[in-house]
Order: structure tokens, then sequence, then C-alpha cells
């Protein structure tokens, strides 16, 4: 896919919590190239924060090195720290000012001219669709609106490499969508994202590899076709009418499947991998109106992320935190 724009080789790093020596990154290493999205996903305390952390330039590793572009993170901070953006989980704006004025503040922080900070704004203004909002106080945009400046003020000085720490969370699906296409068009610019998510279907559309980290080890990276392919087969999914037939419902259905039943989040909807799902469908549906079972739906579908998940980490996706 090209040469590594962001890598990192061999990073460890621990923590002292009392007496206990929390390892939080375990021989991590990272390749990214360039103009491309990485997605670091796993379950909450895996090490991605951390990750991220190191990148730029916000802690520094025990051990391993990291570069970006070729420059070396732990040996020259200052010229990494001009080369990224940065966006946190949660808007860095400053309420009393407009959308406009952050903006410009940013640009004036970057040492960009008063000139060049306006023009820069008024250019991050449109591109991210703010024209409407852009001299209205900050303190009275939507969630979605708030993180647009703040991504807007990531790119500021147009860097090379973003990171992206949960850049739609607690966003509504419009609004998601719409930053979606923002990081898309950055990234048919040029650009090199890395992101940390906890939205699978956010990594499953924008991320052109990911990796699983689980206890500070990266234990699985690919695309997303690449990762499902991990867990293979097939899957038949029902969703019983009535909660008290769940159990029979299980019991049913495990006589089909070749692997562990999950259960989705309504505790209605059952999931099970099987060879070959038409004909075990239909066996399926047999036995459960054989038995009695009423149900809402039935189906087949191919692996998820969510299933990946669950085979590699042992944690559900709705257990999964950035």
């Amino acid at each position: 896919m090209g040469e590594a724009f962001i890598e990192a080789h061999n990073l460890v790093k621990t923590y002292q919590a009392g007496k206990n020596t929390v390892v939080a990154l375990d021989d991590l290493s990272l390749s990214v190239p360039k103009g491309t999205v990485q997605a670091l996903l796993g379950p909450n305390g895996a090490g991605k924060t951390t990750t991220v952390k190191v990148l730029t330039t916000l802690i520094r590793p025990d051990s391993g090195r990291a570069h970006i572009d070729g420059v070396d993170v732990l040996e020259h901070p200052e010229r990494i720290r001009r080369m990224i953006g940065v966006s946190g989980q949660y808007a860095a704006v400053d309420e009393n000012l407009t959308g406009f004025e952050n903006l410009e503040m940013v640009g004036r922080l970057y040492h960009l001219s008063p000139a060049e900070s306006k023009k820069r704004a008024r250019e991050l203004i449109e591109m991210f669709d703010l024209v409407e909002a852009a001299d209205r106080v900050v303190k009275g945009f939507s969630g979605g609106m708030r993180r647009r400046i703040d991504l807007a003020g990531a790119l500021v000085v147009n860097p090379p490499v973003l990171f992206l720490d949960e850049p739609t969370t607690g966003l509504d699906p419009r609004s998601r969508l719409a930053l979606w296409d923002v990081i898309k068009k950055l990234v048919a610019e040029g650009t090199t994202v890395l992101l940390t998510t906890q939205y699978l279907e956010e990594a499953d559309q924008l991320a052109h590899n990911i990796a699983v980290i689980d206890e500070g080890k990266v234990i699985a990276q690919g695309s997303g076709d690449e990762l499902k392919l991990l867990v293979g087969g097939q899957r038949v999914e029902i969703t019983v009418h009535d909660l008290d037939q769940v159990e029979q419902a299980t019991k049913v259905l495990a006589r089909h499947v070749n692997g562990e039943i999950t259960a989705g989040a309504d505790e209605r909807t059952l999931i099970g991998p099987v060879e070959n799902a038409a004909k075990t469908l239909q066996a399926v549906l047999k036995d459960l109106a054989d038995s009695g079972v009423e149900l809402n739906d039935a189906g087949m579908r191919r692996p998820t992320l969510d299933d990946v998940f669950l085979q590699l980490t042992g944690h559900k996706a709705e257990e999964v935190t950035a």
C-alpha cells in the first residue's frame, strides 16, 4: 500500500498503580502508509489512547521507537508537533468565541499572521459547511457543529497526519455521516489518519487497516474484510417474539450451530456460526416451529467486526470503548 508514514516499533509503557505495575503497551508495533486511515480498536484499557499519546509526544514510552514521516518522535518532539493535528474525544473549543474566532485563534497560536489566520479560518469554515454558524457563539452549537469546529481547528496548519480520538462519539447519525465524509475527503487529498473509535461500523467504513489491541498488544490487524475472514463461515440470526422463549430457542439453535451462540443487545436476538447458512436456517426454523417458539425475524448474514471482537478479545462490541 506504500511506504510507512507513521511507524511504531516495539513500544513498551508501564505505570505504577500502588504496588502494582500496569503494562499499558507491551511490545506494540504499527506501520501506517501515507494517505490511509489506521483504526485502533479494542476493549477499554487496551492501550489505544496510550499509543496515541506516545505518537503525539504527550508521553514517552519506557522503550521502543516511533517515527512520523521519518522524524523520530522521541528525539524531535517539537518538529512532530508542527507536523500533526490532534482532535480529542471532547471538542476543545472556547464557548465564548464564535466559530470563526476559534479557528482564527488557533491560527495565531500556530504563529500564523493575522491575515493568514483569517484566510485559513474562512477556508475551513467553508470546508466544514459552517458558513451560517461562523459568526455565532460556540456555546449555542450542537454537538455535531462543535466536533466539526474542533476537527477544523486540528487542520488549521494543514498537517500531513491527523490523530482522531473517538471523533464521532455522542453525535447523532446524520452528524456522524457528515464527519465521515470530511475525513474521507481529507484522506483523498493525502492526509494520513490514525483514529480510535468505539463504533465498529466507523472502522469498517473509514479504515484501510484496523489494529485490534488488547492488553497493550496488537493481536490482529488487517482490513475489515480480512479480519472477518478470521472468524470464517456464515451466521444464522433469529429474533424470538417472546422473551420467555429465548432459553428454548437457544437450546434448539445449539443443535445446529458449530460454535458459540451470542445474544443481541435486545436479549431476543440469537446468532450462531454455521457451515451452510441456507440449509441450516431451514432446519432451525422447522425445529423452532415444532418446539412452539414464535419468531419476529430470521435470516442469514456474514460475520461482522462484532464477531471478530468477541472471538479475539472475549468482549462484545457493546463493551468496546476507545
